[in-house]
């Protein structure tokens, strides 16, 4: 090969890998995605999957990511081609965001059928070890974390009980009853509940963030607050 294939051919990758850095620069959900990717398969390694199952991930994984790309470059392209608002145009990215949400929908599904199994028997164990508290419990939790945002946002003096400020209330709430559903969920659905209540609280958290209502640090202290108020209470009461 020529110098100057070869230099081309260098110069192909650099532009691809600036793409990419491009992306996750500029685009919150890749870096979400990318996020999400590491710790799927962090969690992959460590919970032993075989070939097959983490060859199912990474495929899932790679069209999430290609389905994200592709629309970051479609929704530029759109942008240059027109300054004004066009049916179409809107169209098109609407079309494309639900490529992604297809792609992200289908590694959910993935994810949950190669962690359902032994993991389940793993996070059922864990959480038998807290003896069986009544349903009152999960009220106590609920109530504590919103006395503990009102309090938090008393001190900092930011937003109100309802709107913004530190932390998120919305966030405290959604993942203190994703950690109280886990522990009140039967040991034959628990795995199942705390998968579709975390993703629920994540969805809380998401439209709180997109608002522009609270910043990630927020949202991020808040869930922190509501899930280790619960997991407090619920192992304080074993």
């Amino acid at each position: 090969m020529s110098s100057g294939g070869a230099r081309g051919l260098i110069d192909s990758f650099n532009y691809a890998f600036e793409g990419i850095i491009h992306v996750l620069r500029t685009q919150r959900n890749m870096r979400i995605h990318v996020t999400v990717a590491t710790v799927v398969l962090v969690f992959a390694v460590i919970s032993d999957v075989s070939k097959l199952e983490l060859v199912a991930l990474l495929i899932s994984i790679t069209f999430v990511l290609i389905a994200e790309m592709f629309n970051s470059a479609l929704e530029g392209a759109i942008d240059v081609a027109t300054s004004s608002f066009d049916p179409m145009a809107k169209l098109a990215k609407d079309t494309a965001a639900g490529a992604v949400l297809i792609a992200a929908i289908n590694a959910v599904a993935v994810g949950y059928l190669v962690f359902s199994g032994k993991n389940a028997i793993r996070a059922a164990r864990l959480v038998d070890r807290v003896r069986a508290v009544p349903a009152e419990l999960t009220i106590v939790a609920l109530v504590l974390t919103v006395i503990a945002v009102i309090w938090l946002k008393a001190l900092t003096r930011s937003g109100t009980p309802l709107r913004g400020g530190l932390p998120s209330g919305h966030a405290a709430l959604a993942f203190a009853g994703w950690v109280a559903a886990t522990y009140a969920s039967g040991p034959g659905h628990r795995f199942l509940v705390s998968t579709i209540t975390f993703i629920l609280a994540l969805l809380v958290a998401q439209t709180r963030l997109e608002s522009g209502i609270h910043s990630s640090t927020e949202i991020v202290l808040g869930a922190l607050l509501g899930a280790l108020t619960t997991l407090a209470l619920f192992q304080l009461s074993g």
